[in-house]
């Protein structure tokens, strides 16, 4: 499975416009190539550098698998369901590092499933999502953005 994401490179920095510095949009995001047996997608946003720990960024689920592209801004799902974030919210939370912390990583990270619905609500935390999705993943991606607050 592969993942695109049209304002940045894999690996690359994040346009300010995608973080809480700025317009605090989702990106633009496109997959493709999952296994023929996926009945939907589910995705994970998270920065693994964040001083307390991973920081959930967008928790996204229930994604229909004739859905392969997600559209700048979809900040509440308007395809699927959206999972509890670390800033207390539903929907996309952009990039929003420490000042003097170097850069980030954010990981952008796809899951193709075998089961079209699992049976959560909207809202959900990670780690419920993870419980759910365990034996259902089939193919997964990852595409990683980096970002610093100056």
């Amino acid at each position: 499975m592969q993942i695109l994401v049209d304002a940045f490179a894999n690996g690359a920095a994040i346009p300010k416009r995608h973080t809480c510095e700025g317009d605090d949009l989702s990106p633009q995001i496109r997959w493709s190539g999952q296994p023929e047996k996926t009945k939907s997608f589910a995705r994970i946003v998270d920065g693994p550098d964040a001083p307390a720990g991973t920081w959930v960024h967008w928790l996204h689920y229930e994604i229909p698998s004739s859905t392969h592209e997600l559209p700048e801004g979809a900040r509440q799902s308007q395809i699927g369901l959206s999972g509890q974030n670390s800033f207390g919210k539903q929907g996309y939370g952009g990039p929003c590092p420490p000042r003097g912390h170097g850069p980030h990583r954010y990981c952008f990270r796809f899951y193709a499933l075998d089961v079209g619905n699992l049976g959560l609500n909207a809202g959900v935390h990670r780690d419920q999502l993870e419980r759910a999705m365990k034996r259902h993943v089939i193919a997964e991606a990852e595409y990683v953005g980096r970002y610093e607050r100056r």
